[in-house]
């Protein structure tokens, strides 16, 4: 049986580096890890605990629930917009945290990667989303690290999933996910 990853990208901007980052997860998964890209982050309202009640939740936020819940993993692609996340993976956190401390991601095993046109690759909202899913109860995979700089330069002409030195790099952060999920 596959470990199934479920994959959930901080850049709502066609042609994104980070949305072209998971489809070179998703084309290049390792044997044994099915790559699931969500797509809607955009129609999750902001998180209102007055809506998350019984027959209040909205659909497009218990659609990524129920994705996250079909989910043996759980991977984040951000970019990073003034040194931290994007509020669409920072929301999607904190629906699949809810109800606290017994929420979806609850001991989930998840990485955090992404690319950015800066030097560091966006090292800072990395950290931030790893903060924010340690917070709710995560099984962040501290270790499990991928940071691509200068994306805009670097996948001008070349698609991630073309890149060999990314390909190596996505195939060992999967295959680290997949042993983790498989261990739990």
């Amino acid at each position: 049986m596959a470990t199934k990853v479920l994959t959930l990208v901080g850049s709502l901007r066609n042609g994104s580096t980070n949305q072209q980052l998971a489809e070179a997860s998703s084309h290049n998964a390792p044997e044994g890890v099915e790559v699931a890209v969500f797509s809607g982050l955009e129609n999750i309202p902001f998180y209102n605990e007055d809506t998350d009640v019984e027959g209040g939740v909205p659909g497009a936020a218990q659609a990524l629930r129920d994705a996250a819940a079909d989910a043996d993993a759980l991977m984040l692609v951000t970019p990073e917009y003034n040194g931290t996340m994007p509020a669409v993976l920072k929301n999607a956190i904190d629906w699949l945290s809810r109800p606290f401390g017994a929420g979806v991601v609850s001991g989930m095993p998840t990485v955090v990667v992404g690319t950015a046109f800066g030097q560091y690759g966006g090292v800072w909202a990395q950290d931030e989303a790893r903060k924010a899913l340690n917070i709710a109860g995560a099984n962040v995979l501290e270790n499990v690290k991928l940071a691509i700089p200068n994306s805009v330069v670097r996948f001008a002409e070349l698609h991630p999933k073309d890149d060999a030195e990314v390909v190596e790099q996505v195939t060992s952060v999967l295959n680290s996910i997949k042993e983790i999920a498989e261990a739990n």
